[in-house]
């Protein structure tokens, strides 16, 4: 097997594994928003904003002397933002966190709409792992052939 073979399986793999970290990271973040859609008081006194995790790619090997790995990417979680949808106001007076109004203000949370995001990155999970496994299947076969 030559080296830049097995920098390509090196680059593939960690292109694989980056994708496996986001869709973890995704998932987390779908898992906070889903056990705080009904808090209405956090630390700060408000209740929760609805989490959106932000990501973003980046070139792997940008001095590389072969053009094809100069172009793979991969992708990292940049930063995770609360979404700025107002949440869901609800009249229940003898809730502790009502307003002067009887208002009490729930979070920006929609449980069907996390449940459809949790059912998508669990999916692209599965994905990346059967990218792994197919990598490793390959790399196994390359060495079969070298022997």
């Amino acid at each position: 097997m030559s080296i830049t073979s097995t920098a390509g399986i090196f680059s593939a793999l960690e292109v694989a594994g980056s994708g496996l970290t986001a869709e973890r990271s995704r998932m987390n973040v779908i898992a906070s928003n889903l056990a705080n859609a009904r808090t209405t008081r956090g630390a700060d006194g408000e209740a929760y904003r609805r989490l959106d995790p932000v990501f973003e790619s980046r070139t792997m090997n940008p001095n590389s002397f072969d053009p094809v790995l100069r172009s793979v990417r991969s992708v990292n979680l940049r930063q995770v933002v609360p979404d700025q949808e107002p949440g869901q106001l609800v009249y229940d007076p003898e809730h502790p966190d009502a307003d002067g109004t009887g208002y009490v203000e729930f979070p920006n949370v929609n449980v069907v709409t996390e449940m459809v995001n949790l059912m998508t990155a669990s999916r692209a999970y599965e994905a990346g792992v059967t990218s792994i496994e197919s990598i490793k299947a390959m790399a196994q076969a390359a060495l079969r052939i070298g022997r």
